[in-house]
C-alpha cells in the first residue's frame, strides 16, 4: 500500500511540475508545432524538442511455469534544454512501478518502485532529415525491494536516430549499461536495450506504430539472454479540452525469449504533449 501511495504522488509532482514548466513563456525550450501531422511527428520523435509525459503501461503474461503475470507502468518524463544555438539537451526519465508475481508458486506478488533509468541526450538543434542524439544513461538502484531490482549502480552510453519521410517516422534507440557499484552481494550488471520504432501517419490524427523493445542481458546463460518481441497496433494524437494527448495501444508476441521470460505483452500507453 505504501510503494503504491508513492508511485501516485509522483504522478501528481510530475503533472504539475511538467505543466508548469510547459506553461513558462521565458523557457523557449519548445518549437512551434502547428497542424496535428506536425504534433504527431513531434510525438513519435524521443529526441524532439518538446516536454511531454509519457505514462507506458506494459503488461508481461507467461512467465514461468504458472504463466504468472508482470505488470510494469513506466512513467516518463521527457523534459529538452537549449543549452546553445546550436544544441539541445534533451532529458528522459524512465520510473518503472513493478506489479512482480511470485514465480514459484501460482499466488503472491509483490509492488514496488524499481530502478529509476535516466538519460541524456545532445542533439542538434537544426532541422535535418536525420535527427540524431548521444549521451549517457545511468540507472539508478531506487527498488524498494530486492526483487524489484538489480541493487546496483549502472552506466553506459546510449544513442538515438531517426528520420522523418512524408508520412512515415523511422527510428532505433540503443543502449547498453554495466555496473559500476552497488550491493556486493547482487550480480553484476551488463544489460543491453534497443527500440526500433516505425510510425504511419494518416489522416485525423490516426498513426500506426510498432515499437518492440529489444533486450539483452549479457550476464544470463545463453540461450537466455534475449528478449524479442514482434508486433504493433494503431495510436490516435487527440485533446482534452486544450490539451494534446496521444494514446496507443500495442501487442507483442516474443519470437525469442529466456525459458523462464513471458509469452506475449500488451502496451497501453498515454501521454501528455506539451508544444508551443
Amino acid at each position: 500500500m505504501k510503494s503504491k501511495s508513492i508511485s501516485i504522488l509522483i504522478v501528481f509532482v510530475l503533472l504539475f511540475s511538467v505543466n508548469a514548466i510547459a506553461q513558462d513563456d521565458e523557457t523557449h525550450l519548445i518549437e512551434d508545432f502547428e497542424g496535428e501531422a506536425s504534433l504527431a511527428q513531434a510525438a513519435q520523435n524521443p529526441i524532439a524538442s518538446m516536454i511531454s509525459l509519457p505514462l507506458q503501461n506494459n503488461t508481461n503474461f507467461g512467465f514461468g511455469e504458472f504463466d504468472r503475470t508482470q505488470n510494469v507502468l513506466n512513467i516518463q518524463p521527457v523534459i529538452p534544454f537549449r543549452i546553445s544555438p546550436n544544441w539541445n539537451l534533451i532529458t528522459r526519465t524512465i520510473i518503472p512501478v513493478i506489479t512482480q508475481p511470485d514465480f514459484s508458486s501460482e499466488t503472491g506478488s509483490n509492488t514496488g518502485l524499481s530502478d529509476i533509468n535516466f538519460s541524456a541526450f545532445f542533439s542538434p538543434s537544426k532541422a535535418s532529415k536525420f535527427i540524431w542524439g548521444v549521451g549517457p544513461a545511468i540507472i539508478f538502484p531506487t527498488a524498494t525491494s530486492d526483487n524489484l531490482g538489480s541493487g546496483k549502480w549502472s552506466a553506459g552510453p546510449t544513442v538515438v536516430g531517426l528520420t522523418m519521410q512524408g508520412s512515415w517516422v523511422i527510428g532505433l534507440l540503443v543502449s547498453n549499461v554495466w555496473s559500476f557499484a552497488g550491493n556486493s552481494d547482487r550480480d553484476d550488471v551488463n544489460f543491453f536495450f534497443s527500440q526500433y520504432f516505425i510510425n504511419y501517419n494518416m489522416n485525423h490524427g490516426w498513426y500506426l506504430t510498432s515499437a518492440p523493445i529489444i533486450t539483452g542481458n549479457w550476464m544470463a546463460e545463453p540461450g537466455n539472454q534475449w528478449i524479442v518481441p514482434f508486433g504493433g497496433g494503431p495510436g490516435k494524437i487527440f485533446r482534452l479540452g486544450k490539451q494534446p494527448m496521444n494514446i496507443n495501444v500495442q501487442a507483442f508476441y516474443n519470437v525469442v525469449k529466456p525459458d523462464f521470460g513471458p509469452d506475449w505483452q500488451f502496451r497501453f500507453a498515454l501521454t501528455f504533449l506539451f508544444p508551443k
